[in-house]
Formats: structure tokens, C-alpha cells, sequence
């Protein structure tokens, strides 16, 4: 179970740092043309570079604070708040009529939901 939670860990986070660079180095005008960055076309350039730095910082939160034993109760509150920005892109997406891009944050989020579990629940770093 340890192993398939930082494997799940993993896979979120460079989910994450993806976005992350993306959302924060990349001009909104070009995300805005990419497939499935329309909505950045329709939100202030802060919002997005915001949002990436957040996506940046979760993918520091679900995998160094663990490797590096500081603060490690922030893997399952990193995979929380993880959750709840899932759920704002499914939010954005669905509006957009993005079905497909609906689904792939369903399963981001489902991810986020078994490490959340798993890492306040049987295999917590505090025990």
C-alpha cells in the first residue's frame, strides 16, 4: 500500500509540475489557443500564473515534504486541496462543454482522493 501511495503520489505530482510551468512560464494567449486552454482566454493573466504556482507548490507538497521528512502530514492536505482544484477545472471544463477534459480531472481527482485516504488514514507518515 506504502508503495502504491508514493507511486500515486508520483504521478500527481508530475501532473502537477507540468501544469505548473505551464500555467506559469507559458503567455496566456498561447494556452488560450492550446486544446483544452480555451478557458484561459477568458480570465486574467494573474488567475493562471496564480494557478500554476499553485500546481507548482502541490507538486513540492505531494512528494518533497514526504522524501525529505519535513512536515509530511502535507502529502494528504497537499492531495485535499489537490481535490478541490479538480474540482473547479471539472467545474470550468463542464461549461465549456470539455467532457474528455472533465473526465481526466475525475481521475486526477480520484488519485488526489486514494492518497488523501491512504496517507491520513493506514499508511499515515505519523505512525
Amino acid at each position: 500500500m506504502n508503495l502504491a501511495l508514493w507511486i500515486a503520489a508520483g504521478l500527481l505530482a508530475a501532473v502537477a509540475l507540468t501544469g505548473g510551468v505551464t500555467k506559469t512560464f507559458v503567455p496566456r494567449e498561447k494556452l488560450a489557443a492550446a486544446h483544452g486552454g480555451g478557458w484561459t482566454g477568458e480570465v486574467g493573466t494573474a488567475f493562471v500564473k496564480t494557478l500554476g504556482i499553485l500546481e507548482l507548490l502541490a507538486a513540492a507538497g505531494l512528494v518533497l515534504t514526504a522524501a525529505l521528512d519535513i512536515a509530511p502530514v502535507l502529502v494528504p492536505v497537499t492531495a485535499v486541496c489537490w481535490i478541490l482544484l479538480m474540482v473547479g477545472a471539472m467545474i470550468t471544463h463542464g461549461r465549456r462543454g470539455e467532457s474528455a477534459f472533465v473526465v481526466l480531472n475525475l481521475a486526477y481527482l480520484a488519485l488526489a482522493a486514494f492518497i488523501a485516504w491512504g496517507r491520513f488514514g493506514p499508511e499515515s507518515f505519523t505512525g
